[in-house]
């Protein structure tokens, strides 16, 4: 994808650890990506691109954070307390875009982001991870109705304690 024929409207754009090829950081990234994020987005005809997918010429950091303030939704994968992560996840806070959150288990969310609902995914082994898979999808699905829905106004620590707070989002160019 290009971002000059991204329709932003029909974006999810997945804020995540990434990691090289096969490595520790990257097998659960590939996972929730493929087998919970974009069978959770079908119902919705969302196009689900991830930082690595973006396949355009040109500054990567600049890519990002278009992808992180025009698309219409992020997941953000709090995973391995991800700095970059964290770093996108606020600036979608700052300009009140729906974000949905999910974890591993295993990691324990900072207190600023552990009172907003978080799909929480166990992968202590692959007994505890298979048998919910239909139930984390189904999470992630109901949560993205909740954040896309008519009327939803995102709540995130800075529209709450902030409510006059604004960022101005640059329009398509």
């Amino acid at each position: 994808m290009t971002s000059s024929k991204v329709d932003w409207s029909r974006t999810c754009f997945v804020i995540t650890p990434i990691g090289e090829d096969g490595s520790e950081t990257r097998q659960p990234a590939d996972l929730f990506l493929g087998h919970l994020i974009k069978p959770a987005l079908k119902e919705f005809d969302m196009d689900v691109v991830r930082a690595d997918k973006i396949v355009a010429a040109g500054m990567i950091t600049s890519q990002i954070l278009e992808y992180v303030m025009r698309s219409r939704l992020a997941i953000v994968d709090l995973s391995y307390h991800n700095p970059n992560a964290f770093y996108e996840m606020a600036i979608r806070h700052a300009c009140r875009l729906p974000v949905i959150q999910i974890s591993r288990k295993s990691d324990r969310l900072p207190f600023d982001v552990n009172q907003v609902r978080t799909v929480v995914i166990d992968t202590t082994d692959i007994y505890s991870l298979i048998p919910k898979l239909e139930t984390y999808k189904s999470e992630i699905a109901t949560q993205v109705r909740a954040v896309l829905g008519d009327g939803s106004i995102p709540s995130n620590p800075i529209s709450v304690f902030f409510p006059g707070f604004e960022v101005t989002i640059p329009k398509d160019k």
